[in-house]
């Protein structure tokens, strides 16, 4: 599509070409007559805008100038007035802080985001300027070109953080960046500037320490398996590419030194690792500890099952999927998650308490019991050979059974209906460091607290709730005894059932 722009004075054409080309311009011709003719990359888009109301942009130095106050009168004085909101405020102290920020070859931190960043300007100025600048956000700026990045940063031997988000630049491909520009590179941000992964790996060349890499919302589909590059890197985000899948995965799987993976807000569906059988840990991603996989659209328990082949994975984070979402008890998901993936200790953003884990993995035994016999499970030892499906679907139970032993035909019986009577346990209570307390049985509430029971006890025993600390034993489990630490949790929690007694200690 070619359009033709009149009336409109250019002063400098070399910018503008380079601003047009962020919109779209892939072509820009003269004319006589004031004439600007234009091809764009997209046939349905174009705007024209008035010389005098566009913003051609400004180098890197005349930014930081500008941002840190370098410019500042000399005859003002330290107290300026500012405005935030509708009103007016006075600003006091503030000279100091400004004398400080203008002393730029001091800095080691600079934003300059959202102003208007063009290019890097004359050769030589930022390294004369200010060569002590570790971090730089330079986000949500005019920037268009990957050799323009490059010019800043090889004036900054330092420079270790660089955020690049919200310019989109482009990327040439021709030949490897020169290893120096980035030497001590380890964090760099480059969400939502249109890289794609072939891009992504041949600037990696120039990133020989990368640590953290943020590729967000970039259309990214990974294309590639990364040999010899991004062996440093321990945090990949690719949230929101929504042409990632479960299969691109293993593209990637094998960065060795790979500890944090951010696949938020993505389409995968399915996790799955096949060159390990169920039960085993699989090679890849052999140094992950922390993965994020909200926001997609996961809906097989079979995945979560995979996630306990990560022989490295302590923390996992798993909301806004299908088999999250929906009228589901969400205690119980969490349950269910926690004792699927044995080696988890943190579940979004919550720790996983020993209790909670010994909790949730007795539910399970005992939920999963009766279709454990149906499928060849057994108390003895001997005859407990439940078939492949089962194993396929609960790999971790024939463990419990090891841990807990195998669940008994009482514990295997159907629900009853929900009815309060259906839900009083028959406790014995005892107080082992009181022989003089006699003996008390009561029913209480399954889904009666700790907190609650220390409340009911501190007025039947007449002590104070603060000093009681109670645990309980189970005839099913001779000789252990078992704390009830959390005062929130409810008795079922913990697998309190009728018959078993509480011990009461202060």
């Amino acid at each position: 599509m070619t359009v033709a722009m009149r009336g409109l004075y250019i002063l400098n054409a070399g910018r503008v070409k380079s601003q047009f080309r962020k919109i779209g311009v892939q072509k820009i011709q003269w004319r006589t007559g004031a004439c600007l003719e234009m091809v764009l990359w997209h046939p349905t888009g174009g705007s024209f805008v008035r010389p005098n109301r566009v913003n051609f942009g400004v180098d890197f130095l005349t930014a930081v100038k500008n941002r840190y106050g370098l410019e500042k009168p000399k005859e003002e004085d330290g107290n300026e007035m500012i405005v935030i909101g509708n009103k007016t405020v006075e600003t006091v102290g503030f000279d100091s802080i400004k004398k400080l920020q203008s002393q730029l070859n001091k800095l080691q931190e600079v934003s300059v985001w959202g102003s208007a960043v063009c290019c890097a300007g004359d050769r030589g100025k930022i390294a004369q300027t200010c060569p002590n600048i570790k971090r730089i956000d330079l986000s949500k700026n005019l920037l268009s070109e990957w050799d323009e990045v490059t010019l800043i940063a090889d004036q900054l031997k330092y420079l270790g953080v660089l955020n690049l988000s919200e310019n989109k630049l482009k990327f040439p491909c021709d030949s490897p960046s020169p290893s120096y520009t980035f030497s001590a590179l380890k964090i760099l941000v480059l969400n939502r500037t249109g890289i794609t992964w072939t891009e992504v790996l041949w600037c990696a060349q120039g990133w020989p320490v990368l640590e953290e890499l943020y590729l967000a919302s970039n259309n990214i589909t990974i294309s590639e398996r990364p040999t010899d590059i991004l062996q440093t890197l321990k945090l990949l985000d690719l949230s929101n590419n929504h042409s990632v899948d479960g299969n691109q995965l293993f593209l990637i799987a094998y960065l060795p030194r790979l500890e944090q993976l951010v696949l938020s807000d993505n389409r995968i569906s399915t996790l799955h690792f096949p060159d390990v059988e169920i039960g085993c840990k699989t090679s890849m991603f052999s140094s992950l500890q922390y993965l994020v996989i909200n926001g997609n659209q996961i809906s097989q328990w079979s995945s979560i099952n995979e996630l306990d082949k990560l022989k490295s994975l302590q923390s996992l984070s798993c909301t806004h999927n299908p088999l999250t979402e929906g009228n589901k008890d969400l205690q119980t998901i969490r349950q269910l998650i926690i004792a699927k993936i044995g080696q988890l200790k943190i579940l979004n953003k919550c720790e996983i308490l020993p209790e909670e884990r010994r909790g949730a993995e007795l539910d399970y035994r005992k939920t999963f019991g009766s279709e454990w016999k149906k499928a060849g499970g057994h108390q003895d030892p001997d005859k407990n050979k439940p078939n492949n499906e089962f194993i396929i679907a609960h790999p971790r139970y024939q463990l419990f059974c090891l841990k807990y032993g195998a669940p008994e035909d009482g514990e295997l019986k159907p629900q009853q209906p929900f009815m309060l009577k259906n839900q009083l346990l028959t406790l014995t209570i005892k107080c082992p460091n009181q022989p003089n307390q006699k003996v008390l049985v009561k029913q209480l509430p399954e889904s009666m607290t700790i907190q609650k029971v220390k409340g009911f006890l501190s007025r039947l025993l007449k002590v104070p709730g603060s000093e009681l600390k109670l645990s309980y034993e189970s005839p099913k489990m001779e000789g252990k005894e078992i704390e009830l630490e959390n005062d929130q949790q409810p008795l079922q929690f913990y697998s309190v059932e009728s018959g078993d007694c509480v011990l009461v200690r202060w």
